[in-house]
């Protein structure tokens, strides 16, 4: 089978989205199972405003069905709600195509910080694009049922995984930095929401690894945090080992990939109790949930690493990409789908 998986977002970005959909091909590959992707590659660009480093692919209906012919795919998978996502669900509306969409990103809460939008609005726009999908998949049993309770239609849970050969203690550096080590991982921007981390009164050092819109501004207001900018792969696995606390202050995240990633290396997670840290930590003992992160943050220094590798170890991007897979599947084979969707307004 091959699978042709349409992305706004995709290489040299670096977030979960991306490092998701890269793990997927790997691990269906070993499933007999080609995943192809559409994505902003070739199309004319222009920059995102609040995102400068960022550019937004424009991509036009006739080259995009080329490309979605050329791969002469069975199935199709639109990962994100942006230009080549619109455009690909057009495609499959027309040509009377099921397709399945993922929810990765909480838009309507990242609008709404920086625009007078309320979120209402947004969630309207979303609702409606996923309304044709035969499975809208979503990371988390909490965020399936936010998305169920906002009205979305026809979810199915799609796990995430982790690189546990990647990421592991022994990969630990010397960072020759007063103790404990507090490390957060991610965009540096608004929706992660990183001062109610960095303003904490916590002992040792507090670490920030990553890139963004808000690096400025928080370099200023926290100057004694170490910012090490925007580190991948075995580097990012030597630093997120190092640490004794993996901090995750995001309110919006609807997973949060590198809290795995920090487990699998042997360090505990302090975050809030809401969707993604709720799901992924649960009352596993892992991590601390708490409103005060500064109670979670200490808590968790007295967490198990061999706890944390443990539970990692169960998360495997194979069972991940199996779960996608199956919603796949369910929607090739929902033959009363091809009419509902024909019968509803594009």
């Amino acid at each position: 089978m091959r699978v042709l998986v349409a992305t706004d977002a995709w290489h040299p970005q670096v977030n979960g989205v991306v490092r998701t959909l890269t793990a997927l091909a790997a691990s269906a590959r070993k499933q007999n199972v080609e995943i192809a992707f559409l994505t902003p590659e070739g199309f004319a660009s222009v920059p995102i405003p609040t995102y400068p480093t960022l550019r937004c692919a424009l991509p036009g209906p006739r080259e995009v069905a080329r490309r979605i012919e050329q791969a002469r795919p069975d199935a199709i998978h639109i990962a994100t709600e942006g230009p080549i996502g619109h455009m690909v669900r057009r495609y499959c509306r027309k040509h009377r195509r099921p397709f399945t969409t993922s929810y990765t990103t909480r838009f309507p809460e990242y609008v709404s910080a920086r625009l007078p939008i309320p979120e209402a609005w947004s969630y309207a726009v979303l609702r409606r694009f996923h309304s044709a999908a035969a499975v809208t998949m979503a990371a988390t049993p909490s965020l399936m049922a936010e998305l169920a309770a906002r009205g979305f239609k026809n979810l199915g849970l799609w796990t995430r995984g982790v690189d546990t050969e990647l990421f592991r203690l022994e990969r630990a550096i010397d960072l020759d930095l007063p103790r404990p080590i507090f490390i957060s991982v991610g965009r540096i921007a608004v929706e992660k929401n990183l001062p109610a981390f960095l303003s904490l009164d916590l002992p040792g050092t507090k670490i920030v690894i990553g890139e963004g819109p808000q690096e400025r501004d928080l370099r200023r207001h926290f100057p004694n945090v170490k910012y090490l900018g925007l580190l991948e792969g075995s580097a990012l696995a030597a630093h997120l080992a190092a640490a004794d606390v993996f901090v995750f202050p995001s309110r919006t995240d609807t997973f949060g990939v590198v809290q795995l990633e920090a487990l699998a290396c042997g360090v505990p997670v302090a975050a809030f109790p809401v969707t993604g840290p709720r799901d992924v930590i649960g009352k596993n003992p892992v991590g601390v949930l708490h409103e005060d992160l500064r109670t979670a943050c200490l808590g968790a220094l007295q967490i198990s690493k061999q706890a944390c590798r443990a539970f990692a170890l169960t998360r495997s991007w194979e069972n991940s990409a199996r779960e996608f897979l199956g919603h796949v599947r369910r929607a090739l084979s929902d033959t009363f789908h091809g009419p509902r969707i024909a019968q509803q307004n594009s």
